[in-house]
This record gives structure tokens, C-alpha cells and sequence, in this order.
């Protein structure tokens, strides 16, 4: 009985960075993007988290072997292999991208939070999330704060409750699972080009690769020679860790779709424009109990994916200008690090109080995600195929399988935004 006991604690203890990425992939604007997906086509794009968990976790784990076989994160990595325009431009979309989404993730969860302490003023409730997260980013050693991130992954169980309680098609939403349905339409293909914008998303190939480097950093290597390279089993636990985490990533998001089908779309509601409005109006339809299942998974959510966005925006920002950077580093150490992290932070929060429809710029940061991705993927795959760079360690058959396919996907996907009418 201990020996079981000890082999769980185990378990849970080495989910590490690619874990906490699937997780943070299921942000308040990716829950938003799939229940609107969900209420407008119904299960029709349901057939998307089958089709996406192989591409995420391939690109996941190459971003990942990059940053553990380089020692450095995926920035500073394509720095000083390529042109300087290019890393300028890549953290320049990253941070535009990246603060309009933690606006949006603000603003569902103050509105969810909200709904539940109907009594707290919408500001209040926006400045308290901030606060509490800069703290916590600020301020808590790495150790400590990565445990907090997985014990927060834990709220996105609160969808697959959710799902459990308001379906009653398991076999229609297994057939559409199973079965490929595509609408050749301008409004299909930007839903498809959203939830790819919010599931293969370039912050994540920041964050991973960024993170892969803080746990070598926390267990002693704390300098790029120590780092530089790996060996067998520390790709093969990255790998396992990856593939846990985008199939965590994937099953929640199925339920997200498969919830909304199930409510909104079956009750002719097809358009829901922020995940507070999900939560109000899933309660008439599935009970209270639902509604609150769905608002504690918001908040839990945002209190994850904010993080690693800022994050992600810092590490991008610091390796592109050679700045101090690390959630390992204590605040006098690493000022400008944590300086982009509080900008972006407090810039998305701005965003919710100048005007600016968060859920509008949501759709157009996960379109922008969509957009920006194909290049990124062909620099990724570049770099993960170039012996110089990875050695032993450069992709396989199967990864460039995977890695082209996603490449050709996400392109064609672009295209079509811009052929259609």
C-alpha cells in the first residue's frame, strides 16, 4: 500500500514543464474559443482534439529537446542562428499576442468571479487577480511556484464534471470525434484557424523550451556549458512529460466543446461572446451546480495561463536583448525580466478598462497566433533538424512526420482565411 502511495507521489512529482504547458494551453481565451466553437457548429469541430493532440505534442517536444539539448530557450536559440529581424519579430508578435490574451483572461475572470460575488465591484475583483499573480511570480522561488501551477491544472477536471452532467449523446459526440466534419465557409475555417491560434500557440513554444532550462537550472546547472546536451532518459521523461500534458490539454478541451454542443447549440444559442455569458446561461439550461463547475475552472484557469503568458513574453523579450532572465532569479537580479513580465501584465489588465472589446481582440490574437505560427514551425523544424545545433538529438522520421504535417495544416488553414469570402 505505501509502495502504491509512494509510486503516485512519484508520478505526480515528475509532471514538470510540459504538464504545466498543456494545462496553461486551456487558458480563459482558449475556453471561450472552444465554447464558441462548440455553440456555433455543435460537434461539428469536436473531431479537432483528435486530429491536434499528435501535432502538439510532436512540436511541444521538439521546442522542448531544443531547449534541453541547447541549454537555452527557443529564442535565444533562433538569435544566434538567424538574422536578428527575425527574433525581433518573433517577440514582437509574442508580446502583442500575449497581452491581449491575459486582457481577455482578466476579464473572464473577473466576470466569472463576479457572477459568483455578485457583491465585488468587476475593477476590484481584475486588480485582486493581478496583484495576487504578480506576487506570486515576483516572489515565490521556481520550486514552489511550479508546484502551485500543477496543483491549479487540477481545476480544468471541473469541465470533464461539467460534460459528465449536462450530455446525454455520448454516442453522437463519439461519431463526431471519430468522424472528420469540415465546412468549406470563411466562418468554419476562422474557428478551425482560432482553436489552432489557441492550441499550437507560439507562447508555448517560448514557455517550454524557457522551462526545460529552469529545472536544469534548479537542480545545479546553472550555467549554458553545464546545461548543453542530454542524455536518453532525460529526453524520454520530457517526452512522457509532454505527452501527458497536451493529453490533458486535449481531453479538456473536448470537454469544453463537447459541453457547449451539448447546452448552448441544442438550445439554438450559437453565439456566446465571453465565458461569463457561458457560465450565466449554462445554469438555466444544466443546473446551478454546472454553472459553478464552469466558473471555478475560469478563474483556476486564468490564474495558471496568465503566468506563462507574461512569462513567456519576458523570456522572449530577455533573450532577444540579452537581459538578466529566469523565474529561478530573485527580483534584484533580474529586473528587466521581471519588469516585461509586470508590463504586460498590468497592459493586459489595462485593456479591460479603455474600450476595447476583449473578446474582439481575443479572436484576433488567436487568428494572429494562427498566422504567426507557420513560419515559427518552419524556423522550429530547422533548428530541430540541424546537426550542427542538435547533434544525436536532431529529429527523427516520425517527429518530422508530425512537425511537417502541422506546418502544412496551420498554412493552409491561413490561406484559406484570406482566399474565402
Amino acid at each position: 500500500m505505501l509502495k502504491k502511495k509512494k509510486e503516485k507521489q512519484n508520478f505526480w512529482q515528475k509532471l514538470g514543464p510540459g504538464f504545466i504547458t498543456g494545462a496553461s494551453d486551456d487558458d480563459p481565451s482558449g475556453i471561450a474559443t472552444y465554447t464558441q466553437a462548440g455553440a456555433q457548429f455543435g460537434f461539428g469541430q469536436i473531431w479537432t482534439v483528435i486530429i491536434m493532440l499528435p501535432l502538439m505534442i510532436s512540436v511541444q517536444e521538439m521546442v522542448g529537446r531544443i531547449g534541453m539539448v541547447c541549454g537555452q530557450g527557443i529564442a535565444a536559440v533562433i538569435k544566434k542562428n538567424y538574422s536578428k529581424w527575425v527574433i525581433y519579430l518573433f517577440v514582437c508578435l509574442i508580446f502583442i499576442a500575449n497581452t491581449v490574451n491575459i486582457g481577455a483572461d482578466f476579464g473572464a475572470m473577473a466576470d466569472s468571479m463576479h457572477l459568483l460575488l455578485p457583491q465585488i465591484p468587476f475593477v476590484v475583483l481584475a486588480i485582486i487577480f493581478t496583484v495576487l499573480i504578480l506576487v506570486l511570480q515576483i516572489f515565490i522561488s521556481y520550486k514552489t511556484y511550479a508546484k502551485i501551477l500543477k496543483w491549479l491544472a487540477l481545476s480544468l477536471f471541473s469541465y470533464l464534471l461539467t460534460l459528465i452532467i449536462v450530455t446525454g449523446s455520448w454516442q453522437e459526440i463519439i461519431f463526431n470525434t471519430i468522424i472528420p466534419h469540415f465546412v468549406l465557409s470563411k466562418e468554419f475555417i476562422l474557428a478551425l484557424t482560432a482553436i489552432l491560434g489557441t492550441t499550437i500557440s507560439p507562447y508555448l513554444f517560448v514557455w517550454q523550451s524557457s522551462e526545460e532550462v529552469e529545472e536544469e537550472i534548479s537542480i545545479g546547472r546553472t550555467s549554458i556549458a553545464k546545461r548543453k546536451g542530454a542524455t536518453k532518459e532525460e529526453i524520454k521523461h520530457m517526452r512522457r512529460d509532454t505527452a501527458i500534458g497536451m493529453a490533458f490539454s486535449q481531453i479538456i478541451t473536448f470537454c469544453i466543446i463537447g459541453t457547449a454542443a451539448s447546452t448552448f447549440f441544442k438550445h439554438g444559442i450559437f453565439d456566446v461572446q465571453t465565458t461569463a455569458q457561458a457560465a450565466s446561461a449554462l445554469e438555466p439550461l444544466a443546473g446551478r451546480f454546472a454553472a459553478l463547475l464552469f466558473s471555478i475552472g475560469i478563474i483556476g484557469t486564468g490564474l495558471l495561463a496568465i503566468p506563462v503568458l507574461s512569462a513567456s513574453a519576458a523570456y522572449a523579450f530577455a533573450e532577444a536583448f540579452n537581459l538578466k532572465e529566469g523565474l529561478y532569479k530573485k527580483l534584484r537580479q533580474a529586473h528587466g525580466f521581471y519588469g516585461i513580465i509586470t508590463i504586460a501584465t498590468l497592459i493586459g489588465l489595462l485593456i479591460n478598462f479603455i474600450g476595447i472589446n476583449p473578446i474582439k481582440a481575443l479572436v484576433l490574437a488567436a487568428v494572429l497566433n494562427g498566422i504567426v505560427t507557420p513560419p515559427l514551425l518552419a524556423i522550429i523544424l530547422k533548428v530541430a533538424n540541424d546537426k550542427k545545433i542538435m547533434g544525436r538529438h536532431r529529429n527523427n522520421r516520425l517527429s518530422n512526420f508530425f512537425g511537417i504535417t502541422t506546418l502544412i495544416f496551420t498554412t493552409t488553414c491561413v490561406v484559406l482565411i484570406f482566399i474565402l469570402k
